[in-house]
């Protein structure tokens, strides 16, 4: 198996796509993509980046609210200082690969989670393709959280009969890494 923190063995990669190759519900797929801009201030600052996100993603962002009062950094509870948009199926596979163009389409070794997902960081939101500077919005930055799946997670999000995914059916980090990798064009990094 791979260490924690270094890239993938070319055995392992090799042996996960077989096992994919021969059964196509073990193949993972993109559930979600998660666009949040935290300013830490309400009014005009969260406004710009509101406008922001919704030209980068084509949706319009919700507010997220303080969960507590930090006076050190000039927040109230219940203060809205962020926003969020969550992006699925082509929408979100258009955004994620303009967002990984932002970052050289490399990600660290340590990006990845127990469970497969990723996430990463866009210092300027220009450095994004296709995106134009406009002064009166100013420059911000975002984090990318993307989460993975295989066919069958329904189980564990449907209404009627709810129950838990089975450990074998639980996507590992080196899967999420060969998918990223394989399906994104990403190269990992230790």
């Amino acid at each position: 198996m791979s260490s924690p923190e270094g890239p993938l063995d070319p055995r392992v990669e090799a042996e996960i796509l077989e096992r994919w190759s021969k059964n196509p519900m073990l193949k993972p797929r993109i559930e979600k993509v998660v666009v949040n801009c935290c300013v830490g201030k309400s009014g005009e600052p969260l406004e710009k980046a509101m406008k922001i996100l919704e030209e980068l993603t084509g949706q319009k962002p919700c507010v997220r609210k303080a969960k507590k009062t930090i006076r050190g950094f000039g927040i109230r509870k219940g203060e809205p200082i962020a926003c969020v948009v969550t992006l699925r199926k082509q929408r979100a596979l258009e955004f994620l690969k303009k967002a990984l163009a932002a970052v050289e389409n490399k990600l660290r070794a340590s990006s990845f989670d127990e469970h497969g997902n990723f996430s990463f960081g866009i210092k300027e939101h220009i450095e994004i393709p296709g995106t134009k500077y406009k002064p009166e919005l100013g420059i911000i930055g975002m984090d990318v959280c993307v989460s993975l799946e295989r066919p069958g997670y329904r189980v564990k999000r449907r209404r009627r009969c709810r129950t838990k995914v089975g450990r074998k059916h639980m996507l590992t980090r080196e899967e999420g890494m060969v998918f990223a990798k394989h399906e994104l064009g990403v190269e990992i990094v230790p």
